[in-house]
């Protein structure tokens, strides 16, 4: 056992430096996934898989395949002809040796994809079913299968539904656990620099101290310079955040109208849940990337620029510091900004690069900003694993939004997939008076019959010095800024992301200064985006969009002796087919039978 190798290098002088002996990365990954396992009560399945994952790479094939293909024996192809050599497979198969085809089965899973991804037990040569049965065991080093004998297994954790996901989230976890220490083992011998970096960042307790010095500041400058009914709110939100943060772990919903600070205010929840109940660290996931950089600027703003990690599409890694990269690969650091599409993906993936930071959400705050922007297409599955993590990994959820969907299961519809009731705990006391307190805007009354050309409607925006027009597509966004004067902006998905954000931050330092600000947009600056207009103009759409438009109206509270003008109208083209048209049409069936206040709290 002690000639056997599992990796090899050069050094900088072009020489071989030591070999990775095979056992020492059998033990180092073991240990490492063990630990990782243990956040979930299930460190001995962490060390087996760790100490079954390369004991295929014992045989004498896969010696000769290693040295050959490094170069490190030049000697090596004269016993074997080179090629591709399968080590995972012969030691998944070992691990259902083992500990049999129920327990052996769930370990093999995680080893035969520790590569590759997570496999199918049917449908081709590389399922799992197929490569266990056309593979041996026969050649592996007889010592390392006497080392995992000694292997022993525990029960699962708890009983799995049958009819649940589970029993698929625990072997990802398993598998996530076994990626990662797999990859950080390996680095530690090919690249001794990285693994240093990775323990680069500040402690939540440190970051929460740095948070509470900013934020005093931050509140006493705003206090002082304009004390309006806005930031008294904001104090409010504040306020009730710090207390809830004392409640035990769960889930948490936090509604506050567009302005009232959640952003800021959600984040002190976190630090200071996390710092009461030990959580490894906080995850804050955000539905579109023309949000999630200024999002991810306003943290660095009071914890540190080099402490909170953003993982997203639009990131350009070369800005980035090498700390920051290799903390994207599996979240390992205690604030982590990220995307919906990341985090769900995780989730449900079998790719190893998307597993690998799956464990990493056990035990965290996670956020889910802009919460009504949950794909609904997917809400089931995501709904039950949101509470399996919360059940059984020890993270605790925040649902923030201005316009609060409802996830718990009503009683009048007991098939709808959410939460039982009353297990989402809100953190604002008296949310009806916030609403009242922040209402800064009139919608005109809506005239659901008649609709409005583009030409009437260009020529009326026209009319305003600084407007802000919100369109259901990219085919009607177009058209309509055709026929806007020359320097109306153009914000919809047809733009790359980069060259979104920049337009979004142009327009947000002209609103500063003086003179026509005219923008015609999709509903991409609906949530979360800073700006803030006199006027807006809303196409037909759901009762949330049409909320979130009016919180880029009058948002700051600014206009003297003045309410902000919100004007929904009824576009030439309906909404697109699907949940968006759907919305529409439900909000215009309410508006027709008596809505009279949109933005009303009790409107959701």
């Amino acid at each position: 056992m002690d000639a056997l190798i599992a990796h090899v290098k050069k050094t900088k002088n072009d020489a071989w430096d030591e070999p990775h002996l095979l056992l020492d990365h059998l033990m180092g990954t073991a240990s490492r996934a063990g630990a990782f396992a243990n956040s979930f009560n299930c460190k001995q399945w962490g060390v087996a898989c760790g100490m079954i994952h390369d004991i295929g790479k014992s045989s004498q094939a896969w010696q000769r395949y290693l040295c050959l293909k490094s170069g490190y024996d030049v000697e090596a192809h004269l016993e074997g002809k080179p090629g591709k050599e399968d080590h995972s497979s012969p030691s998944a198969k070992v691990a259902e040796e083992l500990f049999g085809r129920e327990l052996g089965r769930v370990l093999s899973y995680c080893i035969a994809g520790h590569h590759t991804g997570l496999p199918d037990w049917t449908g081709s040569q590389s399922s799992l079913s197929f490569r266990i049965q056309n593979t041996k065991t026969s050649f592996i080093h007889s010592d390392f299968i006497d080392k995992t004998k000694n292997l022993k297994l525990p029960v699962p954790p708890w009983k799995f539904n049958p009819q649940g996901i589970d029993m698929s989230l625990w072997i990802r976890m398993l598998f996530s656990c076994l990626v990662d220490a797999d990859f950080l083992d390996t680095e530690t011998y090919m690249n001794k620099g990285k693994a240093k970096l990775r323990a680069s960042y500040d402690k939540i307790p440190e970051l929460l101290v740095r948070f509470n010095t900013e934020i005093q500041l931050f509140t006493q400058k705003a206090l002082l310079k304009n004390d309006t009914i806005m930031n008294q709110a904001r104090q409010k939100v504040l306020l009730d955040c710090r207390n809830a943060s004392e409640w035990t772990p769960g889930l948490f919903s936090l509604t506050v109208p567009t302005g009232g600070g959640k952003t800021l205010s959600s984040m002190a929840f976190a630090l200071e849940h996390a710092v009461t109940f030990k959580k490894n660290r906080i995850i804050y996931v955000i539905p579109y990337t023309s949000i999630i950089e200024q999002n991810a600027d306003v943290f660095r703003s009071v914890l540190g620029k080099e402490q909170v990690v953003e993982h997203h599409s639009n990131l350009d890694f070369d800005e980035t510091s090498s700390a920051t990269r290799l903390a994207a690969e599996n979240w390992d650091a205690p604030v982590i900004i990220t995307t919906t599409v990341q985090f769900f993906e995780s989730l449900f993936s079998a790719k190893t690069s998307r597993c690998r930071k799956l464990h990493n959400i056990v035990n965290s705050v996670v956020i889910f900003d802009e919460a009504q922007l949950i794909p609904v297409e997917f809400l089931q599955p995501i709904l039950e694993t949101v509470k399996l993590l919360s059940t059984q990994y020890k993270s605790s959820f925040v649902f923030c939004t201005a316009t609060q969907p409802v996830f718990e299961t009503p009683t009048q519809f007991p098939q709808f997939p959410g939460f039982p009731q009353n297990s989402i705990r809100e953190i604002i006391t008296d949310a009806q008076s916030l609403y009242t307190d922040l209402k800064r805007v009139k919608v005109e009354t809506i005239d659901t019959k008649t609709m409005r050309t583009w030409e009437d409607l260009s020529e009326e925006l026209a009319s305003y010095e600084r407007v802000l027009c919100i369109v259901s597509d990219r085919k009607s966004c177009r058209e309509l800024h055709s026929l806007m004067p020359q320097g109306t902006y153009h914000l919809s998905a047809l733009l790359c992301p980069q060259h979104r954000s920049e337009i979004i931050a142009e327009i947000k330092e002209k609103l500063v200064g003086i003179g026509p600000v005219r923008v015609i947009s999709t509903q991409l600056v609906e949530a979360g985006v800073d700006i803030d207009f006199p006027v807006v103009y809303r196409a037909m759409a759901g009762l949330d969009s049409i909320a979130q438009a009016a919180g880029r109206c009058n948002r700051e509270g600014l206009l003297k002796n003045a309410v902000g003008k919100v004007v929904v109208f009824v576009p030439p083209r309906k909404a697109p087919v699907g949940m968006l048209r759907k919305a529409s049409e439900t909000a215009s069936f309410l508006f027709e039978t008596g809505l009279k206040d949109v933005l009303d709290y009790q409107s959701y």
